[in-house]
């Protein structure tokens, strides 16, 4: 019997950025993978974006924005993303943007002793909501089992309840039940006010 399945942490950031985009402001969006990584997330906001929009990709090692960017060439749709070997943390160099997603802690595939440290991810969340559109979305996908992990999601989430309820609604979506290691979880933050 083929039973459905609930989806992953990573599948709802999807969706609801299709979702953004999809109801967004139409040509020309800005949106920013902060952790390029394998280049999954990457590929799938440059299918999303049309030929004026702009992506950007950050991550701090060399071999993650290389297999980006070979992930990136084999769809046909390198031209549309600036790779960036830089910090998450200069994310705010790009301007207004429309979606920033972050997929926390370590490149898979590569060293897992290197995970993305607490301090720049807020430093980077900051910058991401003070560059976001009205109407915009930051998703925080972040894994609390790796060593570190659980440190980077609580700081994440106390961060996210400083907020101004004003401009911002966050949500958490977690998967409760799980077989021994704290499962991942999503955070998404939407602005709606000036």
């Amino acid at each position: 019997m083929n039973r459905p399945r609930l989806p992953r942490a990573t599948d709802l950031a999807h969706a609801w950025v299709r979702e953004r985009l999809r109801s967004g402001p139409g040509s020309g969006l800005a949106v920013v993978d902060a952790t390029a990584g394998n280049g999954h997330d990457t590929l799938f906001l440059a299918r999303l974006v049309d030929p004026e929009g702009r992506v950007f990709a950050y991550d701090v090692q060399a071999e993650a924005i290389e297999t980006t960017r070979r992930r990136l060439e084999a769809a046909g749709l390198l031209e549309r993303v600036r790779l960036r070997l830089a910090s998450h943390e200069e994310l705010g160099e790009n301007g207004p943007v429309d979606v920033v997603m972050f997929n926390l802690g370590y490149f898979p595939g590569g060293d897992k002793k290197l995970i993305t440290q607490v301090g720049s991810t807020l430093r980077a969340l900051q910058a991401a909501v003070d560059g976001l559109n009205p109407g915009g979305l930051v998703t925080v996908v972040c894994y609390p089992a790796h060593p570190g992990g659980r440190e980077e999601a609580d700081a994440v989430l106390g961060w996210t309840r400083q907020l101004d309820p004003r401009r911002f609604r966050a949500m958490r979506c977690e998967t409760l039940l799980v077989q021994g290691e704290p499962a991942p979880f999503l955070v998404g933050i939407e602005r709606w006010g000036a």
